[in-house]
């Protein structure tokens, strides 16, 4: 096969950036030398282009008089003047590769919305068999469909009146039918509903409800990556006095778990990080009133789950900022906008979330613009915060297509704040991505490492994470831990206005960096304690007067609390099975204390930390949890019980609801009263408690 046949096959791979970088080399040099292929990857461009934009309308059988119109429409007046031989020879040359496209495209849309589907456990209604007969047929006609909406939409057509079939949203369907599944083919693998409940996996297809929400749950097609996270286990005070952590202010995974839970979907065990779900809500701790910029709060009680053990509690107030003392931002806004970005959870929802942010900045601001897909590049350079109009148009004329090469857009995004550096100012990158990077530096080491080398500029990183199906949460929050930053998962324009207008304060400005928490427990009151979360937080005792070892950020009002279930000393649990050493003994001193907690930090700017001490009391456990305290323990249980922890003991939906409820406060912004609708809903769907629910056969 000649290099032009070769590159006829693979172009277009090459236009969506999915070849290899020794293909992309070599077609590069290949289309240098060759005027017909340059021809032929600008038409297909074109095309490209044109079928992105294609409306979301069902085809007509008139459909390819449409696309030949269109096409021609494209054309202009340069088609009257060919020849009539010419224009039918061109014509049936562009049908032909217009219905080639279709099929590639609509295939890749498909198998797109594949990986971006949820499990739907709801049990399936059982339909009449002349609605089984009109969801077959209609099921085998839009085999290879060009967007998901239209399959939703034919099938909706295809099952109600007359009238509403006129009816361009398929919302008024669901008034008049129970749900129920659809089979539809692709390649002719399939799954197929029952009709007694259960779903069979015969190979591989698709599932749709009536309002054309795609049904699944199949892992293969999830391409989501979690860390694995193992929890912490219960140490022996004697053999294990010190507990050693930093700090942690993302929340991603709060807003990552919602979205699951809305979609009628139990969140994979290691999404549920459970220190982000207790610090995804503010805490009316007290504000500092000394020389440090945040005030440390204890409290202990009985745990609710295992009456046998004590819960305590730590929690961190940072000072909230006057408007006078508010440094100057220079942001840059790294953009991802790479073909994987391509829906509407994904750029449209980050345009309106950076929206929202550009109408907080000032006029000592700056803002500039880095996007990144096959390369990277800079939108807008280094503009003042006062010019929104130019900076809004930067960003609202963003397109998704193409490769992701992440790794270069980081060190763009890095020079271009360090060339803007505003001296005692918040320099700071935000970065934007559903975290698919796949050119360039793409591996996670190579990225930390990469992150690490710029922190020590004094320029930290923001990452809101975008999207389903593709996320890659443990790669974003593992930049954002390297690069002295916060992660956020933005899944509505409400999350968005939460993280970058009600707490922009806490997002991007820093009041202390490297802070580290070490907890000595007294074994003379304390068997063994288990810090709940913080499991890729931890740090070895060392390391908490080692100020060269990273450690987390605290924003300006931001609170950040952990917890440690506690078993008191009088307890007959046994934990491990150690034989007693030969050289050395281990003596207890005594005294009253329960533990004494010991805080280093430093200010943004300083690398020599600063030390707090403060001591729990035995007599400070107290029998009743009451407001915040109840509050965070219903949290925590709740993050338990999603994560089906070994550990959970009694803990139980209902317990949650009545701790919420009675804790729920004033709730100025309703997040809490969302909290409890997601328990009532993770109650609704938890089928592991239940020892029930949709039986899939055959699954790997």
């Amino acid at each position: 096969m000649s290099e032009h046949e070769k590159f006829k096959i693979l172009v277009s791979a090459f236009i969506d950036g999915e070849t290899t970088p020794e293909e992309e080399a070599a077609i590069k040099e290949h289309i240098v030398a060759c005027p017909s292929c340059q021809k032929l990857l600008k038409d297909t461009r074109c095309l490209s282009s044109l079928l992105k934009e294609w409306p979301d309308e069902p085809l007509s059988p008139d459909s390819e008089c449409e696309i030949k119109k269109n096409l021609k429409s494209q054309e202009g007046p340069k088609m009257k003047k060919k020849s009539f031989l010419k224009k039918t020879g061109i014509a049936i040359f562009m049908v032909v590769i217009v219905g080639v496209a279709l099929r590639y495209y609509g295939q890749r849309a498909l198998q797109g919305r594949l990986k971006d589907s949820m499990a739907y456990l709801q049990t399936a209604q059982t339909t009449s068999s002349r609605q089984r007969g009109q969801i077959t047929q209609v099921a085998e006609k839009v085999e290879m469909a060009v967007s998901p909406v239209r399959i939703a939409r034919s099938l909706g057509k295809s099952l109600t009146t007359r009238d509403a079939a006129r009816r361009s949203r398929t919302d008024d369907i669901a008034d008049q039918y129970e749900p129920y599944y659809l089979q539809a083919e692709m390649k002719s693998k399939r799954f197929e509903e029952q009709y007694d409940g259960s779903i069979q996996e015969q190979s591989q297809g698709i599932m749709i409800d009536v309002n054309g929400n795609f049904i699944s749950g199949y892992e293969k097609f999830n391409t989501e990556q979690y860390d694995r996270i193992y929890e912490n286990p219960f140490l022996k005070a004697m053999e294990n006095p010190l507990s050693t952590f930093s700090i942690d202010v993302d929340t991603a995974s709060y807003s990552n778990v919602r979205r699951f839970l809305n979609n009628n979907q139990m969140p994979p065990q290691d999404a549920v990080r459970i220190e982000e779900l207790i610090n995804y809500f503010s805490y009316d701790y007290p504000l500092p009133q000394g020389e440090h910029p945040f005030s440390i709060t204890t409290k202990a009680a009985v745990c609710p789950w295992n009456q046998d053990h004590d819960i305590a509690l730590v929690g961190l107030q940072g000072k909230i900022l006057e408007e006078e003392e508010i440094p100057p931002s220079n942001l840059v806004f790294l953009i991802d906008v790479s073909g994987s970005m391509n829906s509407s959870n994904k750029l449209p929802l980050l345009k309106s979330a950076f929206n929202l942010l550009v109408d907080q900045l000032g006029a000592n601001d700056r803002v500039a613009l880095v996007v990144y897909s096959g390369a990277a590049g800079v939108i807008l350079e280094s503009t003042p915060g006062d010019q929104k109009m130019t900076i809004l148009n930067a960003i609202n004329t963003l397109n998704a297509g193409g490769s992701t090469a992440g790794g270069s857009g980081i060190k763009l995004a890095y020079e271009i704040a360090a060339k803007n550096m505003i001296e005692g100012g918040n320099n700071r990158v935000i970065l934007a991505t559903d975290g698919d990077f796949n050119v360039g530096v793409s591996s996670d080491g190579e990225l930390t490492r990469l992150i690490e080398g710029k922190r020590d500029q004094g320029v930290f990183l923001t990452v809101l994470g975008f999207g389903m199906g593709n996320y890659k949460d443990s790669r974003m929050e593992k930049l954002a831990d390297k690069g002295n930053g916060n992660y956020s998962y933005i899944d509505t324009l409400k999350e968005a206005k939460k993280v970058l207008v009600h707490e922009l304060g806490s997002t991007i400005f820093t009041i202390a960096k490297d802070v580290k928490i070490q907890i000595e427990f007294n074994p003379a009151q304390v068997k063994a304690y288990r810090l709940i979360g913080y499991e890729n937080r931890m740090l070895a005792k060392e390391d908490f007067n080692d100020d060269t070892k990273d450690a987390g950020e605290l924003g300006a009002g931001h609170t950040v609390t952990a917890i440690y279930e506690i078993v008191p000393v009088a307890s007959d649990e046994t934990f491990g099975n150690v034989d007693d050493l030969v050289y050395q003994k281990q003596q207890v001193t005594g005294g009253d204390d329960l533990m004494t907690v010991k805080f280093r930090y430093k200010e943004p700017d300083d690398d020599m930390s600063q030390l707090i001490t403060q001591s729990i009391q035995k007599d400070a456990v107290v029998e009743k949890l009451t407001g915040d305290f109840e509050f965070v323990v219903a949290v925590a249980e709740f993050g338990l019980l999603l994560r089906d922890s070994k550990y959970k003991g009694a803990a139980n939906y209902d317990e949650i609801l009545r701790k919420a409820r009675a804790s729920q406060g004033k709730d100025a912004f309703g997040y809490r009263s969302e909290f409890i609708s997601l328990v009532e809903k993770a109650k609704a769907i938890d089928m592991r408690s239940l020892n029930k629910g949709i039986q899939f056969k055959g699954r790997n």
